[in-house]
């Protein structure tokens, strides 16, 4: 079977400021422990949330990759050396690092926050050259479908207004109402979801918010909801045309 289940006991865990900000890693850096390595151009995911009143994650350089940090709750203020001041982000926002030849960072996360912070591996042998570029994106930015029984938001792909350079990358987001859903999986990519919010169930077996799947190989996902469920999709290409930095 192409779909495979990931607890959160299958996933490595982080922390920074001595606890102040936890992470589980759905995929993890190579030496991060958990079950899943980086695969596609996706070299790291990671979701975190803060377990006091503001915790800073201080000035850290990046090259060659593109760094998505989505905002799931509350707020967050992100520094870096290209736009040279603090830019707030909050709920449903996204920032997009394209880290090319060299970027530094720091991410300063609220109260009752949690973020994903993604990283997609481009084709390292022209990102490396290029100037490193910043944006972001208000939730409000995204197109919205609504399909009987769910809402998609697209927030990475060809009716989003985010560009990124690592090839065949989409980003959705479903909110899906009690009952059964078919998911299609596209052919050549691998779907990785991550259950935000709620309770479903597949092939009889009950998921709770912080599994993650990996899907390829079939030509649909079915599940049923339980518990009106919100689901983090990212499509991406099984192998991609260029050699990645994993």
């Amino acid at each position: 079977m192409g779909i495979r289940i990931y607890k959160k006991s299958d996933q490595a865990s982080g922390s920074f400021n001595n606890g102040e900000i936890l992470e589980k890693k759905p995929i993890g850096f190579p030496n991060d422990g958990g079950e899943l390595k980086p695969y596609s151009n996706i070299f790291y995911w990671a979701h975190a949330w803060t377990t006091h009143e503001k915790s800073t994650i201080g000035l850290h350089p990046h090259r060659g990759f593109e760094i998505c940090s989505f905002v799931l709750k509350g707020k967050i203020n992100h520094y870096d050396t290209k736009q040279n001041k603090w830019i707030p982000l909050e709920q449903g926002d996204i920032q997009v690092i394209r880290s090319g030849s060299g970027i530094s960072h720091s991410e300063e996360i609220c109260d009752s926050t949690e973020i994903f912070q993604i990283w997609f591996d481009p084709d390292l042998s022209k990102t490396l050259t290029k100037e490193a570029s910043y944006n972001d994106y208000k939730s409000t930015e995204f197109p919205v479908s609504f399909i009987k029984n769910k809402v998609v938001k697209n927030i990475i792909g060809s009716n989003s207004p985010v560009q990124i350079g690592s090839e065949g990358v989409s980003v959705n987001e479903h909110l899906l109402g009690i009952g059964d859903h078919l998911i299609d999986i596209n052919e050549g990519y691998i779907h990785s979801i991550f259950l935000m919010d709620g309770t479903m169930s597949f092939n009889g077996t009950e998921c709770s918010a912080g599994t993650f799947f990996t899907a390829e190989l079939e030509n649909y996902f079915q599940i049923k909801v339980l518990e009106k469920v919100k689901l983090f999709e990212i499509i991406s290409p099984i192998n991609p045309s260029y050699s990645t930095y994993a």
